[in-house]
Parts: C-alpha cells; structure tokens; sequence
C-alpha cells in the first residue's frame, strides 16, 4: 500500500517527504511486530537489545559506555534498563575491582535462555518482512539505507 494511501493523502508529497514518511511509517509497523514477539517474555525492545549486546560480549562483562555506545536507540536510559534486567535476573551489575568508579554488567544463563527461546521467533521476524524482496534487492535497501542516513554537512 502506497503511504498517500495509508495517511490518505489528498495533496501530492514530494518524494523525500514520502521517504520520511515511508521510514516512520515502517518502523512503526516492524516496531509492533516485534513488540507483540517480546511482549509474553515481559521484556521491552531496548531491554533485548541490550541483552544481545551483552551475550555479544561472550562472557566478558560490559560497562555502561560499551552497552550504551552499541544500542540501537542512543537516547535510552542504560541505567534503568539494567536496573528492570536486574529484577527479572537477565543481568548482573558489579564493580570494576580495577576502577571502583566503573560498573560491570555480565548477562546471567538466564538472560541467555530467554535469548535462545526467542532467537528462532525473531529470525521468523526478520524473515517475514524480507519475504517480500529478492536478496538482491535486500542488499540494494540496505546499501540506500546506509547512504540516505549518512549527513553530508
């Protein structure tokens, strides 16, 4: 469905307000998909990112720069993330013994569970969406993505 069809729009857009359009538009409906997928493990999209993260590190603990520097979504509050993985124990969070000033975040086996339970249902995710383009055109979408969101000031 075109996006003048979704807004029902009665005036021509020009195409890079369509873009615009288009991305939000998209997100949005990814972002529900995948919120409906998280919402029975009680955990937020920020909340799985971070575990990713954390299981990336295989092993080794991360502190609160490494996690926030590789979100996905650079305004979340990193802190209170950890504090709600914390309470499901997800996470642990200890201090450095090397720099009392720097805390420590390790994903405990249970963070590790729920990423294995949920890592088949988030590949079928990913694969419906892209169910609808050629692995050519896969590439091709993420090759403009990269190129439209980088800002030549």
């Amino acid at each position: 469905m075109k996006i003048e069809e979704v807004i029902k729009s009665t005036v021509p857009l020009d195409a890079a307000k369509k873009v615009i359009l288009n991305f939000t538009y998209t997100q949005n409906v990814i972002g529900d998909k995948f919120h409906e997928i998280l919402k029975p493990y009680d955990i937020s999209r920020e909340q799985y990112n971070v575990l990713r993260i954390l299981r990336g590190q295989k092993g080794s603990p991360a502190n609160m720069c490494i996690i926030q520097e590789r979100m996905l979504a650079k305004n979340s509050n990193t802190t209170r993330l950890i504090d709600k993985l914390l309470l499901k124990d997800y996470v642990t969070r200890e201090v450095c013994p090397d720099n009392r000033r720097k805390i420590e975040v390790l994903i405990t086996q249970k963070g590790l569970d729920i990423l294995s339970e949920l890592d088949p249902i988030v590949v079928e995710h990913e694969q419906l969406f892209a169910n609808n383009l050629t692995q050519q055109e896969l590439e091709q979408l993420n090759t403009l993505l990269e190129k439209y969101r980088t800002l030549n000031n």
